[in-house]
């Protein structure tokens, strides 16, 4: 424990004296071992409920399908006080949580109410994880981002590697329900934890442009603002502000990007949709618990040697590191070995964590900070919106072909990703994270399509697959 304490100012950096980024990571710390809790009792009380793979698929679309509406949530995270998101939403998901305790110790648990419970979760959630990446370049300096970015990731990879696997040994020692009251506790704890952050607002460009308008000291009665009131109300300012991002990202490298991510995540929600019946015939709670935490523990590896590799030019790293990916998954399946399998599923994820980090940390280095909170949920709802849908559709084909067969499908789907990248010169030569700028991504470019041209050829550019209204 000396040691773990020793190494913590090396690791921190400069970051150990920013008091609102400690709590910050504290309470992402807390609020994602939370969510593990949470993921792993709800997934399972659902098999167990039901024993049927399409039933545990149908779970993972509703505790996805909401993510893919976080893009409604951007600018009320960049116009709202992102303390008052951040502690809202704890408070709010603290007692929802409580719903199926009280459910089952009034006799009235069924999977109806366990899979009604799961989209309401989401979607409160689709408000948290938006408001702490706008206010992360707020409260840390720009050389800081990325390994910021990094000690989050960690954070919540670590938790999830950690109660993932406790929430298996849990689940088989007092049950799954029992799990959701130890959620709720730790929502109060988060709660806490983010009420002492302090983050710096950002100034309102309308203000300062008003600075710069004369104003008329005789309005005329019908221009008056007393008698005919111009200004665009709630609704208006919220369409406005919602076009914006959506205008911002249009014909950007970004969304060409986003393709492949779309793929791998489709073939990934299937994935994680039918793990529960893949662990069924491995072992039980104990093997889900297991697999889970495997998965948490590579990204958390990913995402520790993220700041490591933030110097590595993120399209070429994009490439190799999925098609790696995508290799060690299909060998994880292939054995029978369970140690093996599980060997094998952690070092899956390993690229995978990295990545995040340092898309991320691409993200925040190139976008605006007054527009990075519409940004980030329209990415968060373009990169998950096949999630749920893979989901869904993988158990359904679970029940006719089996689990196995269906985790196969995330195998190719990073593949694909990593080929994708590859074929793509535009993507396959993006430089390190931290130096990509917008203009790099063509973000806010209006001049039309972004398109993929060779450096090494002198052939015409072509318009890039995706690069029209998302």
């Amino acid at each position: 424990m000396e040691r773990v304490r020793s190494r913590l100012p090396t690791v921190l950096g400069e970051l150990r004296s920013n008091r609102s980024f400690l709590r910050l990571l504290a309470g992402r710390l807390v609020t994602n071992a939370g969510d593990s809790l949470y993921y792993i009792a709800a997934m399972w009380l659902v098999f167990e409920l039901t024993g049927s793979p399409l039933y545990t698929g149908l779970a993972g679309f509703f505790v996805r399908a909401p993510s893919a509406l976080s893009v409604l949530t951007g600018p009320l995270v960049d116009r709202w006080s992102l303390r008052r998101v951040l502690v809202g939403t704890q408070l709010i998901n603290g007692l929802l949580v409580l719903a199926v305790p009280v459910a089952a110790w009034t006799g009235r648990l069924s999977v109806w109410v366990v899979l009604a419970l799961l989209p309401v979760v989401t979607f409160v959630n689709q408000f948290v994880y938006p408001a702490q990446n706008a206010a992360l370049p707020r409260i840390v300096d720009d050389d800081d981002l990325a390994k910021a970015n990094s000690l989050l990731s960690a954070a919540y990879q670590g938790a999830d590697m950690v109660f993932n696997a406790a929430s298996g040994v849990l689940i088989a020692l007092v049950g799954a329900v029992t799990l959701f009251v130890v959620d709720s506790i730790t929502f109060g704890v988060a709660l806490l934890l983010f009420a002492g952050v302090s983050v710096a607002s950002v100034p309102d460009p309308a203000e300062n442009d008003a600075e710069d308008v004369d104003t008329n000291p005789d309005p005329d009665p019908d221009t008056d603002p007393d008698r005919e009131p111009d200004a665009p109300g709630p609704i208006a300012n919220y369409r406005s502000e919602l076009a914006a991002g959506i205008g911002y990202v249009r014909g950007s490298l970004l969304i060409v990007l986003l393709i492949g991510v779309v793929v791998a995540n489709f073939t990934a929600g299937a994935m994680l949709g039918v793990l529960p019946a893949f662990a069924d015939t491995v072992g039980g709670p104990d093997a889900f618990g297991i697999l889970m935490a495997a998965y948490a523990g590579g990204s958390f590896a990913g995402t520790v040697l993220a700041s490591r590799l933030e110097d590595l030019p993120l399209g070429r790293f994009a490439a190799a590191g999925n098609v790696l990916s995508g290799t060690l998954l299909a060998a994880a399946l292939v054995l029978s070995w369970f140690p093996l399998t599980v060997g094998l599923f952690f070092l899956t994820f390993v690229p995978v964590g990295a990545f995040n980090v340092l898309f991320w940390t691409m993200l925040q280095s190139a976008v605006d900070d007054d527009l990075l909170g519409r940004v980030s949920s329209l990415v968060t709802s373009a990169a998950t919106v096949a999630i749920p849908v893979g989901s869904a559709v993988g158990g359904a084909v679970a029940g006719v072909v089996g689990s196995r067969f269906v985790m196969f499908g995330w195998a190719v789907g990073n593949l694909f990703f990593g080929l994708y990248v590859t074929a793509r010169p535009a993507l396959r030569t993006l430089p390190p994270a931290s130096e990509i700028s917008a203009a790099m991504l063509r973000l806010g470019d209006e001049t039309g399509p972004a398109v993929d041209k060779d450096p090494d050829s002198d052939a015409p550019p072509t318009d890039a697959v995706g690069a029209s209204d998302p």
